[in-house]
């Protein structure tokens, strides 16, 4: 099983605030989507709750503490490794939030991160440090959209 990672970042990690999104990039979400169509993606309960709905023609597993938490159209679990045992698919997605991303870093084979040149000072969600040293990049592709800069960047582990 390959173990991916989705994400896009600010200039100093953040990617989120307020459980929403810093930026409206449509091109990043079209990416997302062709990247994760017909996988099992993994997220955490307040990922799950900022979606309007369970993300189609994707296995959705959503790890809650909560094992009574109600996620229409997704599977619930209470851990990391019961997500991993649910994953119908040999590439697997962690789409979020921070913790989500920090418990599963240390197992990721691929990250698929788009690098997008903004800051927030006030986001309150960030994406773990990434030792470059350990990944090998690729640009995947680049553009400009809504006045910002951005590039889709896949890193394999070395």
């Amino acid at each position: 099983m390959t173990v991916s990672m989705i994400v896009a970042k600010g200039t100093n990690n953040e990617i989120g605030k307020n459980n929403d999104l810093l930026w409206y990039l449509p091109s990043d979400l079209k990416f997302f989507k062709a990247t994760t169509m017909g996988k099992s993606i993994i997220m955490g309960r307040k990922t799950f709750q900022s979606l309007p709905k369970a993300l189609p023609g994707r296995k959705n597993i959503v790890i809650s503490s909560d094992k009574d938490f109600d996620a229409p159209g997704a599977t619930v679990v209470t851990d990391i490794e019961a997500a991993l045992k649910e994953s119908e698919t040999e590439e697997v997605f962690i789409i979020g939030g921070a913790s989500i991303y920090k418990a599963y870093f240390p197992i990721a084979h691929k990250l698929y991160i788009t690098e997008v040149e903004f800051e927030d000072k006030d986001a309150d969600v960030y994406f773990p440090e990434i030792d470059l040293t350990e990944w090998k990049s690729e640009i995947l592709d680049e553009g400009e959209e809504n006045g910002l800069k951005y590039k889709h960047i896949l890193y394999s582990k070395m």
